[in-house]
């Protein structure tokens, strides 16, 4: 089915739900990930990577819709407000390190919980993103990366991206949040 815009509210009584081959994106190189191809789809990550992965999220524009759009929203809007980024390692991060950054200007906010799985398996800990933080690096071991970690980012508004998550690492855990 081609893409389509609806205008207004949209209602299921049976749920809307995105399942096939084209709901999860397979990444094995630096890209910079943008809505259409990767917005609201699972982004699969990680394995014995080669070199350092860099995963760049696109700039927020929470630009208004011109006055020349017509009536109701846009459908080719340029905003992209309220687009779900999630990035999932389904084997350890092992040769290097995965990089999701912003473009340095919009940053993040939110936490990313971890759980160090070579501890007794129940030790989480908590980090939070400070104002400047405009990376996250998962290392497969002391800031995440391990399998089964996952990261959800939402373009919450404008210069500010929205992060929560659940990682794994071993060692002496660190925080993921990082400033360029």
């Amino acid at each position: 089915m081609a893409r389509t815009t609806f205008q207004g509210p949209v209602r299921s009584l049976g749920g809307v739900y995105q399942q096939g081959p084209a709901s999860v994106v397979s990444i094995t190189s630096s890209t910079t990930l943008n809505p259409v191809d990767h917005g609201g789809r699972i982004i699969s990550v990680g394995g014995s990577l080669a070199a350092a992965l860099t995963l760049t999220l696109p700039t927020i524009n929470a630009s208004t819709n011109p006055t020349t759009s017509g009536p109701g929203q846009d459908p080719s809007t340029a905003n992209n407000q309220g687009v779900v980024y999630t990035i999932w390692v389904p084997t350890t991060i092992s040769t290097s390190s995965l990089k999701i950054a912003t473009d340095g200007t919009d940053k993040y906010i939110g936490t990313i919980i971890m759980n160090d799985t070579d501890a007794d398996g129940a030790t989480l800990v908590g980090f939070f993103a400070a104002a400047a933080n405009d990376f996250i690096n998962l290392n497969g071991t002391t800031t995440g990366g391990v399998a089964g970690s996952w990261v959800r980012i939402f373009a919450i508004a404008a210069l500010k991206y929205m992060v929560n998550g659940q990682v794994m690492g071993t060692g002496t855990v660190a925080t993921p949040f990082a400033n360029s």
